[in-house]
């Protein structure tokens, strides 16, 4: 009986013990791990292309919100201060609202550094290389 005990105590403490620890080391989210895959810019759809056009040309954009700092909430791409990235609307033919493409920049706005293509807002990335 009192080594039945003992291994029920055992037990108990290391679970307790896993769970703690399980506990400290969780993360917040998502953390980039792995740099994005890529893509060309002949692989984006061609409402993608166009808007690529225009982030090079610096406008105009059809969308009021195009522009808008991107905060990387995500932490999918790499890691920037604040106001590094900027997004982009990719229109969705047969969508009445901006839909779940965008192209977000980090950098200059006419030179950015890097581009990246999302095609469900913000759950995965692809880096677009000109």
């Amino acid at each position: 009986m009192l080594q039945k005990k003992r291994v029920k105590l055992v037990l108990t403490g290391l679970l307790v013990a896993a769970t703690c620890v399980g506990l400290l080391v969780q993360a917040k989210g998502p953390v980039a791990t792995d740099a994005p895959g890529t893509m060309s810019v002949a692989e984006l759809p061609v409402q993608g292309a166009q808007t690529y056009s225009l982030i090079r040309q610096g406008g105009p954009f059809p969308n009021e919100k195009d522009g808008v700092v991107f905060g990387n909430r995500e932490r999918l791409l790499p890691g920037e201060r604040r106001g590094y990235y900027r997004e982009y609307t990719v229109s969705t033919p047969g969508v009445d609202h901006r839909g779940t493409r965008r192209i977000v920049c980090g950098g200059k706005p006419k030179t950015p550094d890097a581009c990246y293509y999302t095609a469900d807002h913000y759950a995965s990335f692809r880096r677009i290389e000109p």
